[in-house]
Order: structure tokens, then C-alpha cells, then sequence
């Protein structure tokens, strides 16, 4: 290495050390705010850089182009709840009790909300939750919810509890409310309002879309250029369209609130792209399965203040990791996480580091299970069979040939380092990494999900509801369960 570009290098170090450092002081002003956005549905391929057929994402181009692009970024898990649950608490999804969509997360466990707002953060979360164990589409979430946003460090909310659409009915923390416009812009518009109001503290804001989620719903101006595709293909895109909208909204109103410079903007996907066309750039596999195409997302992260443009990286990043950076940024103490954590905090990589990870990602949602030790993953479709199967996703990203027999080594490696995970899975499961070192009870019916229409709560509302077509069939399916 020359001294010209070692020089240049610990130039660099230096600064990141020095910004680092200075963010980490107690009440210091200019410490970043943070927003992180989370698609719901989206897959790998269904962005205009990555190189869709059809779809334009300018905005996504555009925030792409202004920070740092992760071409093997992956969701926690290879459906919603999951993913949320590892993004939230830096630990993989079975830690944490939500096995599959729907779960409600721990009451033991630590999140980084509750970090943030801890540490003197304005905390807002703005569109779906579902991490309180209902299922469904999108609801409002009552107040008296013993699972709802605040209770897990969200000063402000305006949520739903799960998918939502055009014109949705959500909850501002408790108080239900009508909205007109497409929900992707809705969060949006909240955020904003929420971020435009914080004078005195910086803010940590969390907008989980429920867009590209069935059932597809779009205006008619934003399916141009898809009129010829079958309706689902057609209203999917065209959601699209109105998220990346959205998004364009949300980083020309950090600018326009004079805040963009010094905000950590994070954009990812919650879990692979559905079966419905060209959804996974070409990748193996769909959303609630463990190949790529299942759990490879788009990952995005832009701050102008700490990052710099225009970088590409082949890192393999996972949701678990955005705890642990963010983390790092602002200075949290160790203690704001329960151990273990399975992800690790990415700030190298935001400054160029290009070497291997140190630690490997698991992945495990009911009987799928996967590890990803940079170039190497095994794959289980199903765990219960013993079955593992070896890629190497380097030279085979689309997993055609499992090399299990011909890379013997690597097989016995790769299973040695997923059994060590499993093991310390149960432990977790069994609740040893809380200071009771047992699991405390959920709420009563919300242990392993229940659909809201089976809540008297949510009954009361049927008559209301019942012409609403995100919940027409729901409110006929339940009354006939009524009887």
C-alpha cells in the first residue's frame, strides 16, 4: 500500500474516531438524528438501480447514489414480525419470542427506542407494528393495548397494527382517526410533523410502510407503464411508485426542516419479494423462504454528515446490525442491550472497510433456517429433516449448486457454526438472557398471535368498519364466528 493512500486512510479513521467521539458527549446538540424506513414485501429486484424491467424508483436511485448501497443486505427473518423483532432488539427473531408473523415481542426484551428516548431522543413511530401478537390487516391499536408502540419506547405513534392501504383508519397514540391519501405518504406526512416539531431534542423515528403488501391497492395515475400487466402485478408496482414517492417527500422534508445534513436515513426491506413477477432480481427463492430470494432486501443508508457518497459494498448486512450502529454513533452504553446480540455495528463499513464479517448471521423462522458466513450459507428448507444444503454465494448468488459433497470442509465448518447458534437459541428461548432467567407471560391471548376481530374490543367496531373494503370480509368473518 502506498503512503499517499495509508495516509488517506488513517485520515479517515481519524475523522470517524474524532465525529464519533464528539456525538458520544452527554447533551451535545449536534448529535444525529436517525430515521429508519422499512418496506413491507419489497423484493430485492424491485428498484431501479438494481435493475428492474419496468419499475422507476428515482428517489430510492437518488438517496442510493448519496450514501451507501448494500448489494447483500437481509431482512432478520423471512416474514414481518421477525424481521421487526431483530430490528428493534439486534437479536435474532426466536430470542425474542416472535417466531413467525403475527408473534408478539417480549415485554423483557430491550429495544432501541427505548435506548434512544433514554438517551434524551424524541422517539416516533409512524405506520405498521404488528408486534402485538394480532393478526389481520391493519387495525388501529387501542390505547389500553399492553403491547402497543409506546410500550416499547415510542413516545409518539400513529400506527396501525399490520398492513394498511389507501385511506386507512390508524391510531395516534390510542385515539383512532380517519386519513385520505396513500399510506405510504400518510407515514410520511406524520413523520414530518413529528420531526418538524422537535426543537430542543433530536429524533429517532421509525416509518414502517405496509406497502407493497397484499392486498394491492394503487391509484389509477401511478399504474402507467403497467397497464399490461395481470391486476396484482400492475396495483404492486404501482404502490411502489407511491413509496418511492414517499421517499422523495421524506428526504426533501429533512432538507426543507434543515435537519438532512446530520440524520441518519436507513431504507431496507422487511423479507423477500412475493411470487408475482419480476420481484427478486433474478435470486432463488420468495418472501418465507431461507434462499436469497427470501430474505436478500433492498438496503440503503444516507447521511451527509458521516457518510460519503456514492458507495458500493458487497458486505453482508442484516436488520440485526442497525441497533448496534446506530448504537455506536450516538454513543449507548453496552447495558441497553440484552446479550447475546447477533448483529454487529456496520460504522467501519460506512467508512470503507471491505474485509470479511467476523461474526456470521443466523436466520431461523419455524422450521427454515439459515447461516450466512460472508461467502458461505447453509440452507435448511426444513431443519426438522437434518438436511443442509452448502452455497457459495460468491460465485453462485442464485444457490444452484449445493456443494455440500464436493466442499466437505466447509460443510462440517458451516454446520458447526449453525449448531453453535442453535444452541445458544434455546437458551434464549427458555428465557436465560433476562435476569429472571425464565420468560414472563405474554398477555393473556395474544401468546402466539390472534386475529383482532376475535377481541370484543375490535367486535364494537364491526358496524362501522363493515363497508370499509380493507375490512369488509374480516367483519363477515367475524360475526360468523360469533354465532
Amino acid at each position: 500500500m502506498n503512503n499517499y493512500l495509508l495516509n488517506g486512510l488513517l485520515a479517515r479513521w481519524l475523522s470517524r474516531i474524532t465525529l464519533l467521539a464528539v456525538f458520544a458527549l452527554p447533551g451535545f446538540a449536534d448529535r444525529p438524528n436517525v430515521v429508519l424506513v422499512m418496506s413491507d414485501d419489497q423484493g430485492w429486484g424491485q428498484t431501479g438501480y438494481n435493475g428492474h424491467p419496468l419499475l422507476k424508483t428515482p428517489h430510492l436511485d437518488q438517496m442510493a447514489a448519496s450514501g451507501i448501497r448494500f448489494d447483500r443486505f437481509y431482512a432478520g427473518a423471512s416474514n414481518c414480525s421477525p424481521t421487526r423483532a431483530t430490528l428493534l432488539t439486534g437479536r435474532s427473531n426466536d430470542r425474542t419470542g416472535v417466531q413467525t408473523h403475527g408473534y408478539p415481542l417480549r415485554r423483557q426484551e430491550k429495544t432501541i427506542a427505548q435506548a434512544m428516548r433514554d438517551a434524551g431522543y424524541a422517539t416516533g413511530h409512524f405506520g405498521k407494528w404488528h408486534l402485538n401478537g394480532l393478526r389481520g390487516p391493519g387495525a388501529p391499536i387501542f390505547k389500553e393495548d399492553p403491547l402497543h408502540p409506546g410500550v416499547f419506547g415510542f413516545d409518539t405513534w400513529v400506527s396501525v397494527s399490520n398492513f394498511f392501504d389507501l385511506h386507512p383508519v390508524m391510531s395516534r397514540n390510542g385515539k383512532f382517526e380517519d386519513f385520505e391519501g396513500d399510506s405510504s405518504e400518510i407515514a410520511v406526512a406524520e413523520a414530518l410533523k413529528f420531526i418538524g416539531a422537535q426543537k430542543d431534542a433530536p429524533f429517532f423515528t421509525v416509518i414502517w410502510f405496509g406497502t407493497p403488501h397484499s392486498p394491492f391497492v394503487s391509484f389509477l395515475e401511478d399504474e402507467k407503464g403497467f397497464e399490461h400487466l395481470p391486476d396484482d402485478q400492475r396495483h404492486q408496482l404501482a404502490e411502489l411508485v407511491a413509496m418511492d414517492r414517499s421517499i422523495g417527500a421524506l428526504r426533501s422534508g429533512l432538507r426543507d426542516l434543515g435537519v438532512a445534513e446530520n440524520t441518519v436515513l436507513w431504507f431496507n426491506g422487511d423479507n423477500g419479494g412475493l411470487n408475482l413477477g419480476d420481484t427478486v432480481g433474478g435470486l432463488r427463492g420468495f418472501k418465507n423462504q431461507v434462499y436469497e430470494g427470501g430474505l436478500r432486501v433492498p438496503g440503503l443508508v444516507e447521511w451527509p454528515a458521516g457518510i460519503e457518497a456514492g458507495q458500493v459494498t458487497d458486505f453482508p448486512a442484516v436488520t440485526m446490525d442497525i441497533f448496534p450502529t446506530i448504537g455506536e454513533i450516538v454513543g449507548l452504553d453496552k447495558s441497553v442491550y440484552v446479550q447475546p446480540l447477533d448483529g454487529t455495528s456496520l460504522v467501519s463499513v460506512f467508512d470503507g472497510y471491505a474485509g470479511s464479517r467476523e461474526s456470521p448471521i443466523p436466520f431461523k423462522r419455524l422450521e427454515g433456517v439459515a447461516l450466512i458466513d460472508n461467502q458461505w450459507k447453509i440452507v435448511a428448507p426444513n431443519v426438522e429433516t437434518g438436511q443442509f444444503e452448502l452455497y457459495d454465494l460468491v460465485q453462485d448468488p442464485q444457490e444452484t449448486r449445493d456443494l455440500t459433497a464436493s466442499q466437505p470442509k466447509q460443510a462440517v465448518r458451516m454446520r458447526k457454526l449453525w449448531d453453535a447458534f442453535n444452541h445458544s437459541r434455546e437458551a434464549s428461548v427458555a428465557g436465560m438472557d433476562y435476569p429472571e432467567k425464565n420468560v414472563r407471560p405474554d398477555p393473556v391471548g395474544r401468546e402466539d398471535g390472534v386475529f383482532w376481530i376475535e377481541l370484543p374490543e375490535y367486535q364494537a367496531y364491526f358496524e362501522a368498519w363493515e363497508d370499509r373494503p380493507e375490512y369488509k370480509t374480516w367483519v363477515k368473518r367475524g360475526r360468523a364466528e360469533q354465532k
